[in-house]
């Protein structure tokens, strides 16, 4: 029980503080990430807000994903979307009129500072083990029938993304391409100094935690 409050915990601390750096690198005006371009995308042409477009994008994703494996979909990941979604609308609804980038230099330093924090939200997030995000379990299903590597079904899925942005009049920019090129390379960096917060608030709570 306490393991499941706990990984919960990091579950939902994660995914906040990632929600937190997407909207810093939306409200750059730089160029987000491939998925979340297609979600500003989506919203500028359909008028939902952008959160709710990560709760559709992410349940034909799980739908996807269960019809290629032949198998029941992972609701779970559906609590994911959902939870990231309501926080992306959250965070651009409180930041939007008191983050506007006026010059370049304030720009990046939104875009930099956003990166990093979905970084260190993934990082934590993903020591909960708790739900699959629907796009990373998208990237495990393609690899799985495919027989391709996890990095080129990743890319295959950025590309993607990011031509269906495109159509539909994304936030693709510079902050785009260094959010593919560079996201994945700051999660693995922080992921051990996570694990180890993780573990020392084990230890305060129980010192007899192994």
């Amino acid at each position: 029980m306490r393991w499941i409050r706990e990984g919960f915990l990091f579950y939902v601390t994660g995914i906040l503080i990632f929600t937190l750096g997407i909207a810093l690198t939306i409200l750059s005006k730089l160029g987000a990430s491939p998925f979340d371009a297609l979600l500003v995308g989506l919203h500028r042409t359909f008028g939902l807000t952008i959160g709710s477009f990560e709760v559709v994008v992410g349940l034909t994703m799980v739908v996807g994903n269960a019809f290629a494996q032949k198998k029941a979909p992972e609701y779970l990941a559906l609590l994911t979307s959902l939870i990231t979604g309501l926080g992306i609308d959250m965070w651009i609804f409180l930041l939007n009129s008191i983050i506007v980038p006026s010059s370049y230099f304030t720009k990046w330093i939104a875009l930099i500072i956003g990166i990093t924090l979905i970084a260190i939200g993934v990082a934590t997030y993903l020591q909960s083990k708790f739900a699959p995000n629907p796009m990373d379990r998208s990237m495990l299903v393609i690899s799985e029938l495919t027989g391709m590597s996890v990095t080129y079904s990743r890319a295959l899925i950025s590309i993607a993304l990011v031509i269906l942005a495109y159509f539909f009049d994304g936030a693709i920019g510079i902050g785009t391409i260094i959010n593919a090129l560079f996201t994945g390379m700051f999660i693995k960096w922080f992921m051990p100094y996570i694990a180890i917060f993780k573990n020392e608030v084990i230890k305060r709570k129980d010192p007899y935690a192994s």
